[in-house]
């Protein structure tokens, strides 16, 4: 080859490849490029968004230092801020957090641009939940942003309804989580009904079912029918590393879950069951027939269904009608509910089907709106106003939190206390006290308003419940009244008073008895019980303080024979037996977490259990006596004629009330 010959070859040799080293360099750069990368912000198509994000994870220094030029440029920064605020959600809750945002506060020190600082500082607010050197409380210049800022709230409650309004907007299932996780760290029932919202979403449901999980175990006033639907909702879909921890944990409280004084949803989010038209006032719906007021209530009822609907999950007033009528009624409750009016609103919240605890634009100064939502408005004698004004925006969501026990009304408004135990007037008659029981009302008031969240749980009654005036002269006498125990001894850390009842107590040690100080030979114990779900316990007779009292006295078996594990009991061992030695009908029980109310009255040999007015024992123990038992076991106790009465723990969780007792 000839010299030139050869100088040309080596010098298009070389040209190829400069040529292909500068396309790999431009592929590279392509791909990693940042005003290349966020052009797909905001994004509609997670794939773009996936592959966008990963090229940030591949960013040096000299990338981000690229980015945040773009964050401080005019025409860049709206793209930039969705992009930085898709990455925080994307690289949140893996170990790469700590170090992003060390790199957002060298950043927030570094830059000049107002704009750039606060984008960043939410951010980075993100990523460490800090509120202390958010940027917002300096004064900075009015900047307008395409994103909605964080908004720096003081109290728990706010907090959640603000994640809850972050929720509507979230764009992403990595946003989403995150704003689960952060309302995880706020405790009570209002972040376990939000989060609760999304067990049925696939991307959301198994971070969704630990976060409520953790939130019922944590707090015991978490508890009720839908907190127990919620709950079983959420068992199979807990996962991860802690699950069997959890599982056992949730099964256990599942178990044990008190049935009494817990929430129950009074809005299905889908049509208006459990709920009813208006008719008259209390006392003008006592006054009338039974038949005139089913007439009144099915026509209300059909005017209803006109001028209150369900759109969107929310409970919504159209501006014409009449209340929206609970079709239960209540006395001391615990309610929460959420409410939104739009400008010039006007409504409120009737408690035991009087008004009201007020909601109002507070700009409505010609009607004093301006002391705030929240107060007892209709009350002349007592406070009718609330300590503060704690109203949200109009068309902002607000939470009230309602109490009421006895004719005393406490109220939270957004986290505030508003309402301090003051005493509810009689609106329809000032001369009468509030009523003991009676519907809760949502005030139809010429105006827009909205409703969502709404949960409500009746409060135990403080006062020891009484004998009955026929019972008393029958020569009754009261042996647990809900108040003291007074009349009992042995294991009395294993069974303890809650919310009026007897309650055996596993953790505590309920496998030792709990026995009457006084001994009995005949007759009559009346009681009702509460089963949860596969409980056994039982009733002694005749029992001596120490030893077996199944043996050594007589056990009348308190038991949840329906449950799948006691499917091969002998016929002996059914409820209402005596434990060993005389059977007892079955199917009489009521549904688990039904109160049962039983009367076991024993005359010499002679035993009878009657449940819930039907006798399902009726035993004559002598030919025991003479020629054993059903269960072919000594016992002993047979023989007694007198001896203490108790319960007889095995492990389970049993309530028991309104205890009573008949000498023979």
């Amino acid at each position: 080859m000839a010299l030139g010959q050869f100088k040309n070859y080596h010098m298009k040799k070389y040209i190829a490849f400069i040529i292909c080293h500068i396309a790999i360099l431009s592929f590279s750069y392509a791909q990693n490029n940042p005003i290349q990368t966020i052009q797909v912000f905001p994004y509609q198509h997670s794939q773009e968004a996936k592959s966008a994000l990963n090229d940030m994870d591949l960013w040096n220094q000299n990338d981000w230092s690229s980015f945040f030029k773009l964050l401080e440029d005019s025409s860049t920064k709206v793209k930039a801020t969705y992009a930085i605020h898709a990455y925080t959600n994307h690289i949140a809750l893996t170990n790469k957090s700590n170090a992003f945002a060390s790199v957002l506060k060298k950043q927030i020190r570094k830059t000049k641009n107002d704009y750039a600082k606060i984008a960043l500082q939410d951010e980075l607010n993100l990523l460490t939940d800090s509120t202390t050197t958010n940027l917002r409380n300096q004064k900075l210049p009015s900047i307008k942003t395409v994103l909605p800022q964080k908004e720096i709230v003081e109290n728990p409650v706010q907090a959640l309804l603000h994640l809850e309004d972050q929720m509507q907007i979230a764009s992403n299932p990595i946003e989403q989580k995150h704003i689960l996780v952060k309302a995880s760290k706020i405790a009570g029932f209002s972040s376990f009904v939000f989060v609760s919202h999304y067990l049925h979403n696939e991307m959301l449901q198994n971070e969704a079912a630990l976060i409520v999980s953790r939130l019922a175990l944590q707090d015991p006033q978490i508890k009720g029918p839908f907190v127990r639907s919620t709950l079983e909702t959420a068992l199979p879909l807990i996962k991860g590393v802690d699950s069997a921890i959890v599982t056992n944990k949730l099964q256990s409280l599942l178990k044990s879950m008190p049935y009494d004084y817990g929430f129950e949803n009074l809005f299905n989010e889908k049509d208006l069951t459990g709920w009813k038209g208006l008719v008259g006032n209390p006392i003008y719906r006592s006054q009338q027939a039974d038949s005139t007021m089913k007439s009144l209530q099915d026509k209300a009822d059909e005017k209803m269904r006109q001028d209150w609907v369900v759109k969107d999950g929310l409970l919504i007033f159209t501006g014409h009608g009449d209340n929206l009528c609970t079709t239960k009624q209540y006395g001391d409750f615990e309610l929460y509910v959420d409410w939104k009016i739009t400008e010039k609103g006007d409504a409120g919240i009737y408690l035991r089907g009087s008004p009201q605890v007020q909601i109002w634009d507070t700009s409505r100064r010609e009607v004093g709106a301006e002391v705030g939502s929240g107060g007892l408005y209709n009350n002349q004698k007592y406070q009718s106003k609330p300590l503060v004004v704690a109203d949200n925006a109009i068309g902002s969501w607000n939470r009230f939190h309602i109490i009421m026990k006895g004719e005393k009304v406490t109220v939270y408004l957004n986290g505030q206390l508003v309402t301090d135990h003051v005493v509810l007037e009689n609106y329809w008659d000032r001369s009468l006290p509030i009523f003991v029981k009676e519907q809760i009302e949502l005030q139809a008031h010429g105006t827009y308003v909205a409703y969502r969240n709404l949960y409500i749980r009746n409060l135990p009654n403080d006062q020891p419940l009484a004998l009955s005036e026929e019972e008393k002269k029958q020569g009754f006498e009261s042996l647990f009244d809900g108040s003291h125990l007074d009349k009992w001894m042995g294991n009395l850390k294993g069974y303890i008073i809650k919310d009026g009842v007897v309650e055996v107590v596993p953790d505590n040690g309920s496998g030792g008895n709990l026995y009457t100080k006084e001994e009995y030979a005949d007759f009559s114990l009346r009681f009702e019980f509460q089963l949860t779900p596969g409980a056994n316990n039982g009733i002694g007779i005749h029992a001596p303080p120490t030893g077996d009292a199944a043996y050594d006295g007589m056990e009348i078996q308190v038991l949840d024979n329906e449950a799948p594990i006691y499917k091969n009991l002998q016929p002996y061992q059914y409820h209402g037996s005596v434990y060993g030695i005389s059977p007892a009908k079955r199917g009489f029980l009521l549904p688990t977490g039904a109160w049962n109310i039983e009367e076991i009255i024993v005359k010499g040999n002679k035993i009878k259990v009657i449940l819930n007015d039907t006798l399902i024992t009726d035993a004559d123990i002598t030919d025991a006596k003479m020629h054993g038992t059903m269960d072919h076991k000594a016992h002993p106790g047979l023989e007694r004629t007198m001896g203490h009465i108790g319960f007889l723990g095995h492990g389970d969780v049993v309530r028991f009330k309104n205890i009573r007792i008949k000498r023979f």
